[in-house]
């Protein structure tokens, strides 16, 4: 009773916010987070109250001070997806919900620069993308063909020769031997952009941009405050294999539920595709940051600390192609979970001490990226679980079993936390439930990858920026096991661990059947990283009357 009183006061006051502050809610969705709150809350008592109820050694100690902290981020991670949950289901009315405008009078068109960088990419899908460029419902524009680095000129003269068929508004530039990355040649760009341009546009080598692109959006930069409007990624060619619909839907998640949870209080994350900014705002805060691998999502938050209005416009107006392979958009999330970490501890002091960023912007960017932190939490979790296991096995009057009372609400909240994302997946998407199960089982198996990429950008200062492959992937039954040996490797000693366990202690002793749960439940993400590999090589098979993209969500 004394517990449930002591959780009921802490969780007043967070609660009585809500009900003030969410009134945009309705009664249900308030209800909602308020019971999350107090089950965080409750179980954050009992772990602290474990000392009092067992007798615990100093190695004990350690455990349960490792476990509450655990808690802590777990319960952080947990509420940050409840409050983006409730926000999608249960608000009443959006009041930042931008759409597509009517085109300017051809005469009355801003000039526009759009930028394409590329690097030892197939010519043919870059010409396909400038050819789509070309195509566009836009009188006043040019476009910088920007390759940096490639060496091979098989791959750089195609481009250069189609830009030069296309005529003086298509130029092309061939940077050898160039800094920086793809920052870097986006800032050459800039030097050599017509001087009439007031916006420049990005586009990734992969895009075939829809002709309406820049007609539908640059209407939205009247504004003057206007610095960023940002279309969301989408794909095309992917109904007819299994794992480029997994990587379909999975990106179409983001694009269809946390953009706009984010857009709602000018906090977007800023895309290095299909973008719009205006350029003396670019230029004002320094351009493209060459030291960040992330340098779109850098960017955005920069024109955001300088008071500047981003906008999210979920139209969709151009498609590009999935990550080649498992191992493709393992290299891509890596990239940007480093890229995350750079930006938190750049602008950690922005964040939370003196800027123009408001209460509302600092939360999302605050914690707009723990989910990964999350994943990096699991992976901790998973070693701590091994050697505790191996400490059980070693030396069992050492290390006893009390910390299950705090291990299993921590893994009870991360089931919870998985289990909203597909709720969320039906409730809002045109989305099929095969789709959302392959859509979970993506995201959940490439945690590992993640945890990696938030534990070197917090350790290291420079990443290395690494094109995600396009197209498909190379055969062999070593490329099969490459990608995932780490995954293989966990899920091994994972399952490992709760079978000499069971040998050793027997399979009817109450701790050791929940201790061996856990242990299993942890083994979730590395089988989904083996199922994600499975799909990447299953064949592609023609799927009669499906289009070639998500449904746009414009609601």
């Amino acid at each position: 009773a004394k517990k449930a009183a002591n959780a009921a006061a802490l969780a007043f006051l967070p609660m009585l916010l809500i009900a003030f502050f969410l009134s945009d809610w309705n009664v249900f969705g308030r209800v909602f987070l308020a019971g999350l709150i107090q089950a965080c809350v409750s179980t954050l008592i009992v772990g602290l109250n474990v000392p009092v109820e067992y007798y615990l050694t100093q190695r004990d100690l350690i455990g349960l001070g490792l476990l509450i902290g655990a808690t802590v981020l777990t319960a952080a991670v947990l509420l940050s997806h409840g409050f983006e949950f409730g926000e999608m289901l249960f608000k009443k009315k959006w009041q930042r919900r931008f759409m597509p405008l009517p085109p300017h009078d051809p005469d009355m068109q801003p000039f526009v620069s759009v930028h394409l960088a590329c690097y030892n990419e197939p010519p043919e899908m870059v010409i396909a993308t400038i050819d789509s460029l070309a195509k566009m419902n836009y009188q006043n524009f040019e476009v910088l063909v920007l390759d940096n680095n490639t060496r091979d000129e098989a791959l750089w003269k195609p481009l250069e020769k189609r830009c030069a068929e296309l005529g003086p508004r298509f130029r092309f530039f061939h940077l050898a031997n160039w800094p920086g990355f793809k920052a870097g040649a986006l800032n050459y760009g800039l030097k050599v952009t017509d001087p009439r341009a007031e916006v420049v546009g990005v586009v990734d080598a992969d895009y075939v941009v829809d002709p309406d692109w820049l007609a539908s959006l640059i209407p939205h930069f009247d504004k003057p405050d206007v610095a960023v409007v940002q279309a969301p990624q989408a794909h095309r060619d992917w109904e007819g294999q299994p794992f480029k619909r997994m990587c379909n839907w999975e990106f179409d998640g983001f694009f269809r539920i946390g953009m706009h949870h984010r857009n709602e209080r000018n906090a977007l994350i800023q895309h290095g595709t299909m973008t719009l900014v205006r350029r003396i705002a670019l230029e004002e805060v320094g351009g493209w940051s060459e030291w960040c691998i992330c340098e779109d999502t850098e960017l955005g938050l920069r024109l955001i600390e300088k008071g500047y209005d981003t906008r999210y416009v979920d139209h969709i107006l151009g498609r590009g192609l999935t990550p080649s392979g498992f191992a493709a958009i393992k290299s891509q999330r890596f990239r940007w979970a480093f890229g995350a970490m750079q930006i938190l501890k750049a602008h950690l002091p922005q964040m939370i001490g003196r800027s123009n960023l408001n209460l509302a912007q600092r939360y999302h960017f605050l914690t707009g990226w723990f989910a990964w932190l999350g994943d990096a939490l699991q992976l901790v979790f998973a070693f701590g679980s091994l050697i505790w296991t191996l400490g059980i096995l070693l030396f069992p009057k050492a290390f006893g079993l009390p910390v299950i009372a705090l291990a299993l609400p921590i893994l009870g909240f991360m089931a919870f936390k998985a289990a909203l994302g597909p709720i969320l997946y039906r409730r809002t998407m045109d989305c099929p439930w095969k789709d959302i199960l392959g859509a979970s089982i993506l995201s959940v198996g490439l945690a590992h990858a993640i945890a990696r990429g938030v534990f070197a950008g917090l350790v290291k200062k420079k990443g290395v920026f690494v094109v995600t492959p396009k197209g498909w992937r190379g055969g062999g039954a070593l490329a099969f096991f490459n990608p995932i040996r780490e995954e293989i490797g966990m899920l091994f000693a994972l399952l490992l661990g709760a079978a000499t366990l069971v040998a050793q202690r027997g399979a009817d002793d109450l701790e050791t059947q929940l201790w061996v749960g856990i242990l299993c439940l942890q083994c979730i993400p590395y089988v989904a990283a083996i199922l994600c590999q499975v799909a990447a090589y299953m064949p592609e098979r023609p799927v009669p009357g499906e289009h070639g993209g998500a449904v746009p969500s414009n609601a």
